[in-house]
């Protein structure tokens, strides 16, 4: 063991010493440093449900798809696929240069090739209740069982689905759905979320746990760059666990980190102007890369009038949920609130940046207060005279946001009063349709309007669903329903927008902003290309 803690105490000084300029020997060592400061729970993909988790599986293992950049499934280790006429079979033919990282557990310690039966192992076991992954919604209502993951022979591998479900080949470019080793997975058992052994372009070196984490370059990475090099470019990721957001901007600033992610309201200030432009104090001294990022952050109103809470509430009036949504200034909420960071969401709920978005197609609510006060005028409320106060349910995080919607709401004489719980409760809360007016946000999972859109179909019902304002709407689940079979995305897409704008019509939800992500690089690095589903792509990072 003394032996083996010497070699992890050089090693740790070697990729220190890459990382510093100042050794000439060493300069050909591109080492790439990052901060995890909500820490990292597991690398097991199976349990990959949080950013970290998702970030660093991508960079260990591979999937039979995976996103590009206009967030489309694209090969990874399956080459090519077919889809039955009835879109119930999707059969994918496999790479045969594809191999799992070097482990002991391999005979001669060497990683094998990966085959079909792989997949069928992975696949199934992200619903096996005995695993508990927390990746089981994706198949759990689409297959029948183990038996819906077919291996064909070594190199073509079958999902047979129950019903049609067109973006199927979006969830299958989440971490979720990565290959892993059947005999390696069993050997480590639990121990596999600190034991990765996967495929991808980078293999799992060493973990103290909020402490440090280091990757490696694989040397037998089977995809090359248009030019037809080897990937990836990169010889180690180091991850540190700062917490503190202020230090590990600190860190970033003496470039020690060479990546940074999003911008804390502690320095925000420091670093944007009102407008979302770099200030002068750091322009030209790091990059800053802005891009849509596929979350709504929105307010939440239950509108379904056989809930007692609701048949008791102003809010069951269509046209007072339509006068909140148009006086809220959503601009001005994202310049002094924000510092120019996201997209007022004009539009519907889906976000900007998704396929098939149009801001054209779907009208939202622009800032129009003449307006909000005559429909509260229609409703019976001239003024908001006689109007009951109404209670807006937020966490401690978001306290400011809310405080300035209430002043929003006030300006047309809407009273609300604000009422703080911890994120837990209130969770807890929204998901039984327990609260009349919330604040929530809601993140892709996938790259595909159904994963917005399903948060109004009536059969997802809390608290086995997310139809979090019990929204019930015969129509709308019929065009939902219809678009399982839509295999034309753009026709589907259609079907989305129609959706969408019944949602915006009916008024159930606010959509505050279309949230973007912030990035900041140092100058030396190359090649991060930033996606809406924010995932961190490495294999094609260079340092100069």
């Amino acid at each position: 063991m003394r032996g083996s803690f010497k070699y992890i105490f050089w090693f740790l000084c070697c990729i220190t010493c890459f990382s510093c300029k100042e050794n000439a020997t060493d300069k050909t060592k591109k080492v790439f440093n990052i901060n995890l400061d909500q820490g990292l729970t597991s690398m097991d993909p199976a349990f990959a449900r949080n950013q970290n988790a998702i970030w660093m599986t991508n960079q260990i293992f591979n999937g039979l798809v995976q996103v590009d950049q206009n967030l489309q499934a694209v090969p990874c280790i399956a080459k090519s696929w077919e889809i039955s006429k009835d879109a119930l079979q999707y059969t994918f033919h496999l790479r045969k240069d594809v191999y799992f990282h070097d482990d002991p557990i391999f005979k001669n310690g060497k990683g094998r090739r990966v085959l079909a039966s792989d997949f069928a192992y992975s696949f199934y076991r992200l619903i096996d209740p005995k695993v508990a992954s927390s990746g089981g919604w994706i198949f759990s209502d689409k297959v029948q069982g183990q038996s819906s993951f077919i291996a064909l022979n070594d190199s073509t591998f079958r999902i047979q689905l129950l019903r049609p479900f067109p973006p199927f080949m979006s969830l299958l470019t989440t971490q979720y759905c990565s290959v892993v080793p059947k005999e390696v997975v069993e050997h480590y058992g639990k121990d596999f979320r600190s034991h990765p052994i996967g495929t991808g372009p980078f293999k799992f070196k060493y973990w103290k746990e909020g402490e440090i984490l280091v990757l490696l370059k694989n040397e037998h990475y089977f995809e090359k760059d248009g030019k037809g090099a080897p990937l990836p470019y990169l010889d180690a990721v180091k991850a540190t666990f700062i917490t503190d957001k202020q230090s590990g901007f600190m860190s970033f600033l003496k470039k020690d980190l060479d990546f940074y992610y999003n911008v804390d309201g502690s320095y925000r200030d420091d670093i944007l102007t009102k407008s979302g432009k770099m200030t002068a104090k750091y322009k030209g001294k790091f990059q800053l890369i802005k891009s849509p990022y596929l979350c709504t952050e929105y307010v939440g109103i239950l509108i379904d009038t056989n809930l007692a809470i609701v048949k008791n509430s102003p809010l069951k009036l269509k046209k007072i949920r339509q006068a909140i949504n148009y006086a809220i200034d959503k601009e001005k909420l994202i310049k002094y609130l924000r510092n120019g960071i996201g997209i007022p969401a004009n539009s519907g709920y889906v976000p900007k940046g998704m396929p098939g978005f149009d801001s054209t197609l779907v009208k939202g609510y622009h800032y129009n207060p003449k307006l909000a006060a005559k429909l509260l005028a229609e409703s019976g409320y001239p003024d908001g005279q006689g109007l009951p106060e109404i209670t807006l349910n937020t966490t401690t995080t978001y306290k400011d946001l809310i405080e300035f919607i209430q002043g929003e709401l006030s300006g047309v004489g809407i009273k609300v009063k604000v009422d703080v719980s911890p994120s837990s409760s209130l969770r807890d809360l929204i998901s039984k349709n327990h609260v009349n007016f919330f604040r929530a946000s809601w993140l892709a999972d996938y790259a595909d309007g159904e994963n917005f859109l399903s948060m109004f179909y009536a059969k997802n019902k809390v608290p086995f669903g997310p139809n979090y304002t019990a929204f019930y709407n015969k129509d709308f689940d019929r065009l939902f329903e219809q678009s399982y079979y839509e295999t034309d995305n753009e026709k589907r897409f259609a079907l989305y927008r129609k959706m969408d704008q019944m949602i915006m019509d009916q008024a159930s939800v606010v959509p505050l902003f279309y949230d973007q992500s912030v990035v900041m690089l140092q100058n030396n690095i190359s090649g991060y290309n930033t996606n809406p589903l924010s995932l961190m792509i490495l294999k094609k990072v260079d340092k100069h």
